[in-house]
């Protein structure tokens, strides 16, 4: 039985950063290098997700444009049809979509609200508990 993504959450806290869709560029990567994340979920009204921004959003913009990109708000390069998860996701089911989809950040929304966000190292790390504890069961039958 594959875990949830409550669990991971539970583990992990549920705080996720945010920004406005008309933060700059370049206030946004301020944002990830101080909290030392790849991704930041954009908010609109009511802690509304519209979109998610993420490292590679930032380079992909730069390469395009240049560092004049850096003054363009994050809602011109952010991907606004974001995929999300609910606490109730299996892990399995999250690695598979992360995996298909090449996304590294999922955010988790209950009922419309932003309640947490997963990264693939949080599946990878889940994923590896699952593994360790199952070897301990069967470690134990076997010596039992």
């Amino acid at each position: 039985m594959s875990a949830s993504v409550r669990s991971i959450l539970e583990v992990k806290g549920r705080d996720v950063v945010t920004i406005g869709p008309n933060v700059t560029m370049a206030e946004a990567a301020r944002t990830l290098d101080e909290h030392k994340i790849g991704a930041v979920v954009v908010v609109g009204m009511e802690n509304r997700i519209v979109g998610i921004f993420t490292e590679r959003d930032l380079v992909r913009s730069i390469g395009r444009s240049g560092a004049g990109a850096l003054e363009q708000p994050v809602s011109a390069m952010m991907t606004a049809n974001v995929y999300r998860c609910s606490e109730s996701t299996t892990v399995n089911e999250l690695m598979e979509v992360m995996s298909s989809r090449r996304f590294r950040h999922v955010p988790v929304e209950e009922s419309g609200k932003l309640c947490g966000i997963i990264s693939i190292g949080d599946v990878v790390k889940s994923r590896i508990r699952e593994v360790e504890t199952e070897a301990e069961q069967i470690k134990a039958y076997i010596a039992g």
